[in-house]
């Protein structure tokens, strides 16, 4: 009932490099997948770090669920990512140089984890993605992002993340000093286009 551990890498090794980027993947997703979007990154000299969802998927329901439905899963993942972190930590990554990508189911888990966790990180970008329950409990919410740059981007409408889940999150995470950037794109579906690869550049892997 719980995740396995499973931390995939690629990129600098942890020892060498001094930025990190924690990559978590979608729903029926792997963590190879998500690697493999590294490339069109500007990580070259990061140190790439991608935990594997035990059976593909972080937790069983929609992101939009009552919280305690997708249990003991959810929380299950959101350590999963805290311990990815503490990972990186562990090798002299300063948390300002931690970074986050994530995709679809992915982009939920880094915003939540995110939002439970808030710091000065080096950024984030959450492609299709927003905070997670039935109701935003606001309270699991706490700390100071001290102006990390996010980035949200997101296709409208789309099956699985409505948007105005994404523009409450944009508002929760501005709320905590985040500075974010938000882009909607009509009709485009569940994906990640080239533009958006090149919003996380600019505003992100500067």
């Amino acid at each position: 009932m719980a995740h396995i551990l499973d931390i995939k890498t690629a990129g600098k090794p942890l020892n060498e490099a001094e930025r990190a980027l924690i990559m978590i993947h979608g729903r029926g997703g792997s963590a190879q997948d998500i690697l493999s979007l590294s490339q069109y990154l500007n990580v070259k000299d990061y140190a790439l770090l991608a935990p594997q969802a035990t059976n593909g998927s972080w937790y069983p329901l929609s992101f939009i669920a009552p919280v305690e439905q997708n249990e003991p899963w959810l929380s299950s993942a959101v350590e999963t990512i805290g311990k990815t972190v503490e990972k990186a930590l562990a090798e002299g990554i300063k948390p300002e140089n931690i970074y986050f990508f994530g995709f679809s189911q992915g982009a939920c888990l880094t915003l939540e984890f995110l939002a439970r966790n808030a710091r000065k990180f080096g950024g984030a970008a959450a492609i299709i993605g927003g905070v997670i329950g039935e109701k935003i409990n606001r309270e699991n919410y706490k700390g100071d992002f001290a102006q990390t740059p996010v980035f949200l981007g997101t296709s409208n409408p789309d099956f699985h993340v409505p948007v105005e889940r994404v523009y409450a999150t944009a508002n929760i995470f501005r709320e905590m000093n985040a500075d974010v950037t938000e882009k909607v794109y009509q009709n485009f579906g569940h994906s990640i286009n080239e533009e958006e690869l090149e919003l996380a550049n600019s505003l992100i892997f500067v």
